[in-house]
């Protein structure tokens, strides 16, 4: 069975930081490229970055420089390091796994999400 299992969500204060994880297990790892995304009340999920397994990342404008995405290959789970964040990066914050491109549209595994609440 396919597991996307998100964690490390929570309530920060604008400009603090939080470390997401995702625990991905029934299948193979490394032929996937990792997404995260996130979406807010009332907005479209929205694309945050993109790891392809030739170790190569995209960010979506609005969290490049403050977000950094990264995998450990020997236990299967993913990270997003948030930095500087803003009220704005308050969303349910999802990872999800793809054997093409990522876009929220067409990811074949989605985890349930993590809330993640910035503060003034």
């Amino acid at each position: 069975e396919v597991q996307l299992v998100e964690s490390g969500g929570g309530l920060v204060q604008d400009g603090g930081s939080l470390r997401l994880s995702c625990a991905a297990s029934g299948f193979t790892f490394d032929d996937y490229a990792m997404g995260w995304f996130r979406q807010a009340p009332g907005k479209e999920r929205e694309g945050i970055s993109c790891s392809g397994s030739d170790g190569i990342t995209f960010y979506a404008d609005s969290v490049k420089g403050r977000f950094t995405a990264s995998s450990d290959y020997a236990k299967n789970i993913v990270y997003l390091q948030m930095n500087s964040l803003k009220l704005e990066d308050t969303a349910v914050y999802y990872c999800a796994a793809t054997e093409a491109i990522c876009d929220p549209n067409n990811m074949d595994y989605w985890g349930k999400g993590t809330l993640v609440t910035v503060s003034s």
